[in-house]
């Protein structure tokens, strides 16, 4: 029964995760291959300028005259934080509560509702983990192909701080699926969530700020997204439980 659960979990969300692992591989090898461009066009960059935008403009190309901090600034601050939460909101937005054939079916199974929220859980956490550690290892693969390297230590610390935050967000939409029988609302609301925290101190956690700058690692932060994520699942299962389909 239990290997039934599985292979559901897998079939409905096997599309959003292989779609979501191509782009990251093309998002990443873009970034490693546009690389020498970059420095082609640093020259062109003004040595100074007025306001936030000239500030924001000289650090960014501070930043990429290093390819450890290109890679850090475009790669892991940037794109792939806003993809990995995309995707992880979508991977953790799943089909229980609605009255679908499929949620139904899945419901009247002989096993608890704990252990089918537990195998929903574990199915998408491991689709999130290759989606951002398969991408995240593009780099250091294909970086020989332009001349550069990157170190495989950084790859995995800024690889698994980025896991630990979006977690949250995963089970984050994991619970508001269980609140509303329809996809879009958990999506749309965890994307506001989403959108909102990245204006605060999450954004540094997921990137591994800290660590990029001083090489410390930011526990606090992903202690408290950790501790988040254990709640907002068990919140999640209480409804699955509390419910009457």
């Amino acid at each position: 029964m239990t290997d039934m659960l599985w292979q559901k979990s897998w079939l409905e969300t096997r599309w959003r995760f292989l779609i979501g692992v191509a782009l990251a591989l093309c998002s990443a090898a873009a970034t490693v291959l546009i690389y020498p461009r970059v420095l082609e066009l640093m020259p062109l960059v003004p040595a100074s300028g007025s306001g936030q935008i000239g500030e924001q403009i000289r650090e960014a190309a501070n930043l990429a005259r290093d390819y450890r901090g290109y890679v850090w600034s475009q790669w892991f601050r940037q794109n792939l934080p806003q993809m990995a939460t995309l995707f992880a909101i979508l991977l953790g937005t799943a089909d229980v509560v609605s009255q679908t054939r499929g949620a139904l079916f899945t419901l009247s199974l002989p096993v608890s509702r704990a252990r089918i929220a537990g195998v929903r859980l574990a199915t998408g956490l491991a689709e999130l983990f290759v989606l951002v550690f398969v991408s995240s290892f593009a780099v250091p693969l294909l970086s020989p192909a332009i001349g550069r390297t990157y170190g495989v230590a950084d790859t995995v610390i800024h690889s698994a701080c980025l896991f630990v935050v979006v977690c949250m967000f995963f089970t984050l939409a994991f619970l508001l699926s269980t609140v509303f029988s329809d996809p879009w609302r958990p999506i749309l609301l965890a994307i506001g969530v989403a959108f909102v925290l990245s204006a605060v101190s999450h954004a540094r956690v997921m990137s591994a700020e800290s660590y990029f700058r001083t090489g410390q690692l930011p526990w606090a932060g992903m202690l408290i997204a950790a501790t988040a994520s254990a709640a907002l699942y068990y919140a999640a299962v209480i409804n699955i439980r509390r419910r009457d389909f």
